[in-house]
């Protein structure tokens, strides 16, 4: 990278009312005197070190001073719970622990009875009675003289199939797992999705995914292998405000930071008034229907809204039009459609952890990209899909296993199954149907996928998050968790009293409400997946609070061990009980009544729009 670009902010971070910016020349001799700083703490090649740290330049700093030494860094999220704290640094036999600031030390503190093996702890930030890692670089910089050529000797020894990390997954099914990468693993995938961004040297990208995450790890390589700017952004409520300061031209993100941002679109609407309020809801309809090969008249609406609203939006991102990355989870297309239109550009790719992570990703170079799928397969990998739809996957970049676990990752063939479901559109582009754990099979033996109907049921601004349900049972069901910021303005508009949440959504206003909701979203399914029953739930889902995956997955044994009486309730029909609303069934012969009629005129129009959801996301 040092021979290529000449830089003055290859990193850059927000510290008080500026950023700090790193050049390449500097990133290149901090890593160095990091390296030679853990030779002279006694690690060596082989050896494991974890990292629980937020965005910030001192990961990549870190990464590669551990990468020139041969040793494996094991990055880990700073969201864990205490247990899985233990776990995973007792696990992976971790030497070394370096943690971040004082938030995340008191969060892995309690962790430390558990440790097994000791590891010596260090922070980036200053916590009282704890050794800065900082001293670490000192020991780097005193010693270096004697230690670069050995570091040297060391670093060109390491082959392309020694182990550069081991990442453990968020655990969604159970206990994490480490999935052991090597750095052929990593440099086949991020040197192939490198060759399909339409960014180079001259752009600048935001990060702030979790670096732990193998998604924005690798794209970090990426970014830097084309010589991109990478500035960090520690807070999400910040992005728009970071982007517009940087005038950023991408970042990667999952679907909710979007939907977050799509959220905050259409709010701002409801502010405005008049000629001004009709422009912008035509703009936001008009780009709902986005599709390159519209006619020339959509094209011709599209250059006017362009100059009246798009134009704006963009603004607030920094005026340039942007490259974003989707992956962790399907996107809603109408989302998708209206950044497109607006200059935002989504292209949603696919991936596992284990296998690198890319597997295929939408391609703006070639102009090989559709909404609605994940894009074409990378050169690198190879896919074909099993008799039941299932995903499989050849590539340098798949896992050769998990630590401390000898089973082998691949069939017999050396195919990796990745539990997801798919078909290809056109013989090219690939569609993400479902996972292959989370189908499940109705009594009467009809297939049902979950995740399409749950992301149905979470266009609607009513709805935050919901499970369906209903395996061996006669009919699907839903665990919905409502959108209370929606719920308390619609109570206080329609003068509803309430005690709490649980007495919210009991009121039999906000029941029917939702009913209507379940009906519009009935509307667009098959006949065996109609939503015939569903409870709403008090609590908000998190990761913080167990529902959901640090990727924001729900974690679905843990709903249904948590909700296992309410869905009892659901399928024995049983009596509502004072905690909350219980099931209530829909009467499907009203509904056909209501078919006949037509719903548009009994109901309020269905609206995929959805507005903030909490206080905190006014500020994305």
């Amino acid at each position: 990278m040092a021979e290529r670009y000449d830089k003055d902010d290859i990193l850059a971070t927000k510290r008080n009312d500026g950023w700090v910016k790193l050049s390449v020349s500097d990133y290149c001799k901090y890593s160095e005197i990091m390296s030679y700083g853990f030779h002279e703490l006694g690690l060596r090649k082989g050896d494991h070190v974890v990292t629980v740290t937020n965005n910030r330049p001192e990961f990549n700093i870190i990464d590669m001073g551990l990468a020139m030494l041969g040793v494996v860094h094991v990055p880990v999220y700073p969201t864990l719970t205490t247990n899985d704290y233990s776990y995973v640094i007792n696990h992976s036999d971790a030497k070394v622990v370096i943690l971040a600031n004082r938030a995340i030390y008191r969060k892995v503190k309690p962790a430390f009875e558990n440790f097994e093996n000791n590891p010596k702890i260090f922070t980036l930030d200053h916590v009282d009675g704890e050794e800065e890692l900082y001293s670490v670089f000192k020991q780097g910089i005193l010693h270096r003289q004697q230690d670069a050529p050995v570091v040297h000797e060391i670093k060109s020894s390491i082959l392309p199939s020694d182990v550069a990390t081991m990442v453990y997954t968020s655990g969604t099914t159970g206990t994490p797992k480490g999935v052991v990468l090597t750095h052929e693993n990593l440099v086949s995938n991020f040197t192939a999705h490198a060759k399909v961004m339409p960014m180079d040297s001259h752009c600048r990208a935001l990060s702030f995914l979790p670096l732990c995450h193998v998604f924005e790890r690798t794209m970090n390589y990426h970014y830097q292998y084309l010589g991109i700017s990478i500035y960090y952004v520690d807070n999400m409520a910040t992005i728009m405000q970071a982007a517009n300061e940087v005038h950023a031209h991408g970042f990667c993100a999952v679907p909710r930071v979007l939907e977050l941002m799509h959220d905050k679109l259409v709010s701002a609407g409801k502010d405005m008034a008049g000629i001004r309020k009709s422009i912008y809801k035509m703009a936001l309809n008009h780009g709902y229907r986005f599709d390159r090969r519209r006619r020339l008249w959509y094209k011709l609406w599209q250059h006017v809204y362009d100059v009246l609203v798009y134009s704006t939006i963009r603004n607030k991102f920094g005026g340039n039009r942007f490259i974003i990355v989707s992956g962790g989870s399907a996107l809603n297309p109408k989302i998708t459609r209206l950044f497109h239109a607006a200059g935002l550009c989504v292209f949603e790719g696919y991936g596992l952890t284990e296998t690198g992570p890319v597997i295929a990703v939408n391609n703006p170079v070639t102009g090989n990209w559709r909404i609605g799928t994940v894009g074409p397969v990378l050169p690198v990998a190879e896919v074909k899909l099993a008799d039941d739809g299932e995903i499989l996957v050849k590539s340098p970049s798949v896992t050769h296993g998990y630590y401390k676990d000898d089973r082998p990752v691949t069939d017999s063939e050396g195919w990796f199954h990745t539990g997801d479901v798919g078909q290809f559109e056109d013989g090219i582009y690939l569609k993400i149907t479902d996972r292959k754990k989370e189908l499940f099979k109705l009594s009467a033996g009809k297939y049902v996928a979950p995740q399409p109907i749950e992301s149905r049921l979470k266009e609607s601004e009513w709805i935050e998050d919901a499970m369906v349900v209903g395996e061996n049972e006669k009919y699907v069901a839903a665990l919905i968790s409502p959108n209370y910021n929606q719920l308390h303005f619609y109570a206080s508009k329609h003068k509803l009293h309430y005690r709490d949440n649980g007495q919210l959504i009991q009121h039999p206003e906000i029941v029917e409400r939702f009913q209507q909701e379940i009906v519009a979203i009935n509307r667009m399914l098959a006949p065996h997946e109609q939503i015939k029953g569903f409870r709403l739930v008090t609590e908000e889902w998190s990761p913080q609070t167990g529902e959901l995956s640090p990727t924001l997955k729900l974690k679905r044994h843990v709903l249904l061990r948590k909700y296992s009486d309410q869905i009892a309730q659901i399928y024995n029909h049983q009596k509502e009980k004072e905690q909350g609303f219980s099931f209530k069934q829909i009467n499907l012969s009203f509904l056909d009544k209501v078919r006949q009629i037509g719903p548009e005129k009994l109901f309020p129009k269905f609206n995929i729009n959805k507005s903030s959801k909490n206080e905190s996301d006014k500020d994305i």
